[in-house]
């Protein structure tokens, strides 16, 4: 009888991936009793990580003399990879362990999050707290109430993503013995900071690449020649189908020759043209357009969306790839277009639900989806004056895209027109737009793209009504000159394309990839534009050429994609991994390169007078001593008091000496103490002071720095 009530009263542990998920699960599935690390409830006891709550071991977990980098300890490359309890919360970890060893716990469910590193942040757990029976896997693409139940309705088995895991160890593995030891070999070679690794390499190296292409562009001076036919502008078009003309003298000839002459229309050409929506967004597409349209950086974006996805609930998963929707969702369209129906989008989506949503392979595609589909909105009710505005531009770019998929394509009629005269081609294009279509769900301006704008506004030229063989007179012949453009430096949009393209991290790495560069000094964001830094510019010379291609890493997560679908194997993968930090090191150890700091300052370390470099911080610009035994670093940045100079009443800055704090005038170089104990003189007493003194001491040449302290000391010794 005991056996059985005992039995009756056992419990299923869930593990969700932060504390704002777990009490979502928590409410949704009745367990209300919170407690510090976890929330109990009849049926089920919820518990969070905190991110990562295990890692992999550090090199001095293998051997304590590795905690000093030294080059001739490199490369470290352990047999076995080992596991450690990150320190910083292990205080959750051992409460997770704890309910994992409880005599009424009988299951887990895995509800971190969906993808490859929610899987290996729980398998790690689960190995390092010795959970040796079945777990299931809670596997959802939104946070909504309906989508937790229905997740929890459907649990798959925990060993069905096995080989997802395993992909997800061999790249962690992979990063730790390619990061770690490149990065050391480097700095300990160079005797600077320098990082490098297996992704942040090669997008370095595509930045470096662009920033050459553009130091080496010569700019050449061109000429296009536009000709007013009266009713519409042509222009003249050499036999290679460019406009540019780089010879001023035959420009010129041409225009003479053109001036005041009749030709024909030799050919009039219309097509019907039809362009088709656009794909729904996977995360590195919302990147580029937030970026793009809104200003975003990719960092940005992925926090913004977060917050959407998992605070308001109001769109689904975001670190996915694919731009393509389920053939089990075709049920719930309806019924997140009735949820976004709101505020601007209300007279878009309702025409939308009077009758049958058009679901074609643009929109539903089992094939092109893994681990998740597109990001779309959630049937959960929208309340836009509850979303900052930050939220409220991201929601409104993936609402429209949503609302987008469902209208017909955009149709429009094009006219291209030949101009026959005096033996020379002149051309014309236009455009009349016959419907709209799903152009209509946008602003049109935001459509165009940076890149083809003169491209765009040529063809988008209304032309009028046009026939074969009509005779046309010259009106005016004007040269339009320009110069060729060096090619654009990278902004983040055009960046993560390029990563995208190389198969450079994943959506979900990219944007970190990218604030990793930017973090260790190597490049940096001038409006919205990535430029190399000094230091950037000779690390990508230092680095090993093998890991400067994109090539290499992109074929590395090509493998660690067939490792995830069951079509390659761990272990020779990362025998390759351990062959190449092998080879990488031993080529930095050979190098007889050197690296000079791009950073130096004109201070010197007060301490032990080496010169001080500057870098950038969030609070201005910092002075670190470079010294590895020193550890001195000061704020460079003018913090400005509001005590006034009495000479040339100017603000005087803060700083801080051996004596305290003081204020100096940048101007006239008066310092002042700032004491503590209110013993300072207001504005008046210091000119009366000032005037009291200062015949006296005139004669001896003090400035009135020293008659201020001298009128203070004498004062405070009153006192």
């Amino acid at each position: 009888m005991r056996r059985e009530c005992f039995f009756a009263h056992m419990k299923t542990l869930i593990l969700a991936e932060k504390p704002s998920v777990a009490r979502e699960i928590a409410r949704v599935m009745g367990s209300h009793n919170k407690n510090k690390s976890y929330i109990e409830g009849p049926k089920y006891v919820v518990t969070w990580a905190l991110g990562h709550l295990v890692g992999l071991a550090e090199p001095e977990d293998y051997d304590v003399k590795l905690g000093t980098w030294a080059l001739e300890d490199l490369p470290i490359l352990p047999g076995q990879m080992k596991l450690k309890v990150l320190r910083e919360s292990s205080h959750q970890f051992k409460a997770v362990q704890a309910l994992m060893q409880r005599q009424d716990i009988s299951e887990l469910i895995v509800a971190t999050d969906a993808a490859r590193e929610g899987e290996l942040l729980a398998r790690w757990i689960i190995d390092r707290a010795k959970w040796k029976k079945p777990f299931r896997r809670l596997w959802i693409s939104s946070q909504t109430d309906k989508a937790i139940k229905e997740g929890f309705a459907s649990l798959k088995p925990g060993s069905q993503f096995d080989r997802l895991f395993q992909s997800a160890r061999c790249r962690a593995e992979a990063d730790w013995m390619i990061g770690l030891n490149v990065t050391r070999a480097l700095t300990c070679k160079f005797g600077a900071p320098l990082s490098a690794g297996r992704v942040q390499t090669p997008t370095l190296g595509m930045i470096m690449q662009r920033e050459n292409d553009i130091l080496s562009f010569r700019s050449d001076h061109y000429s296009v020649l536009r000709i007013d036919m009266g009713k519409f502008e042509a222009v003249w078009k050499g036999t290679n189908g460019d406009s540019r003309i780089f010879d001023e003298a035959k420009v010129k000839e041409l225009q003479e020759k053109l001036a005041g002459r009749t030709g024909k229309i030799a050919s009039l050409k219309k097509s019907e043209k039809t362009v088709p929506h656009p794909l729904a967004y996977d995360l590195t597409e919302l990147q580029r357009d937030a970026n793009r349209l809104l200003g975003f950086s990719a960092k940005q974006t992925s926090n913004v969306l977060q917050r959407l996805y998992e605070q308001h609930k109001l769109v689904t998963y975001p670190r996915t790839d694919s731009r393509y929707l389920t053939s089990d969702m075709k049920d719930t369209l309806k019924e997140r277009l009735a949820s976004i129906a709101v505020g601007p989008y209300a007279p878009l989506a309702r025409p939308l639900l009077r009758g049958t949503l058009p679901l074609s392979k643009r929109i539903i595609d089992d094939s092109k989806v893994t681990d998740h589909h597109a990001i779309i909105p959630t049937e959960q009710a929208v309340h836009l004056n509850l979303l900052s505005t930050e939220e409220r531009k991201l929601y409104d770019l993936i609402a429209r895209r949503f609302i987008s998929l469902f209208y017909a394509p955009a149709r429009f009629d094009q006219v291209a027109v030949t101009v026959s005269m005096a033996g020379e081609t002149l051309f014309a294009k236009g455009m009349t737009i016959k419907d709209s279509g799903w152009r209509a769900v946008y602003d049109m301006r935001s459509l165009e793209d940076d890149e083809n704008e003169e491209e765009s506004e040529e063809s988008t030229a209304v032309l009028p009504e046009l026939r074969e063989g009509e005779s046309l007179t010259v009106k005016q012949c004007r040269i339009q000159s320009g110069r060729t453009l060096p090619p654009k430096r990278y902004n983040e949009a055009a960046l993560l394309t390029q990563m995208e393209k190389h198969g450079l991290g994943t959506p979900a790495t990219r944007a970190d990839i990218i604030e990793k560069l930017v973090s260790s000094d190597t490049i940096e964001r001038q409006g919205n534009q990535l430029h190399p830094t000094g230091k950037g510019k000779q690390l990508i010379e230092l680095a090993p050429t093998d890991l400067r291609s994109p090539e290499l890493t992109a074929s590395w997560e090509a493998e660690l994609e067939r490792i995830a679908r069951g079509q390659g194997k761990p272990e020779p993968f990362l025998q390759g991994i351990r062959d190449m930090a092998q080879g990488l090191v031993s080529g930095i150890k050979k190098s007889d390169a050197s690296y000079k700091p791009h950073n130096v300052s004109s201070s010197h370390c007060p301490d032990c007078g080496t010169r001080l470099l500057e870098k950038k911080s969030k609070r201005g610009l910092v002075l670190v001593c470079p010294s590895e035994d020193c550890g001195y670093r000061r704020s460079d940045e003018k913090r400005l008091s509001n005590r006034r100079c009495a000479q040339c009443h100017k603000k005087m800055e803060m700083k801080e000496g051996k004596a305290g704090m003081y204020v100096q005038c940048l101007s006239c170089g008066i310092t002042e103490m700032v004491n503590k104990d209110s013993k300072h003189i207001n504005k008046r007493e210091q000119q009366k002071l000032v005037q009291q003194y200062g015949k006296s001491q005139e004669s001896a040449g003090s400035n009135l720095g020293e008659l201020l302290k001298a009128a203070m000391e004498k004062k405070n010794s009153k006192g």
